[in-house]
C-alpha cells in the first residue's frame, strides 16, 4: 500500500506564504511525476504544478511567478512553496504522485489540506 500524506496548510493573509509537503510512504520501488492540484468550493479540481522525476516544472497560469514546486527524490516528498498568496488561492490542495510500487504503477492522492487566504 502506498500512502501520501499532506501537510503545511492553514490560513494565512494575503500577500502572505505557506509551504506545503507530501511525504509518500509504502513498497515504493520509484516515484515519476509529482503534481499540486487544488479544488474551491463549487469549482472542479485543477493542476496547479507539476514536477518529473527529473526535476522539470510546469505550472498554471494563475500560480506562475509566485509557487514553485520541487521534491527531495531521497524522502519520496513533494513540497509547493506558495508565495504573494491571493484570496483566490483559497482551496484543498491535493497532492497526486505517479508511483511504481512492488506490485504496479499508479497514481495515488493525498487526503488534501486547506489553503485559507483572507483579504
Amino acid at each position: 500500500q502506498v500512502q501520501l500524506v499532506e501537510s503545511g496548510g492553514g490560513l494565512v493573509q494575503a500577500g502572505g506564504s505557506l509551504r506545503l509537503s507530501c511525504a509518500a510512504s509504502g513498497s515504493i520501488i520509484g516515484i515519476n511525476n509529482m503534481a499540486w492540484y487544488r479544488q474551491a468550493p463549487g469549482k472542479q479540481r485543477e493542476l496547479v504544478a507539476v514536477i518529473t522525476s527529473g526535476g522539470s516544472t510546469k505550472y498554471a497560469d494563475s500560480v506562475k511567478g509566485r509557487f514553485t514546486i520541487s521534491r527531495d527524490n531521497a524522502k519520496n516528498t513533494a513540497f509547493l512553496q506558495m508565495n504573494i498568496l491571493k484570496p483566490e488561492d483559497t482551496a484543498v490542495y491535493y497532492c497526486n504522485a505517479d508511483i511504481t510500487t512492488t506490485r504496479f504503477r499508479d497514481g495515488y492522492w493525498g487526503q488534501g489540506t486547506q489553503v485559507t487566504v483572507s483579504s
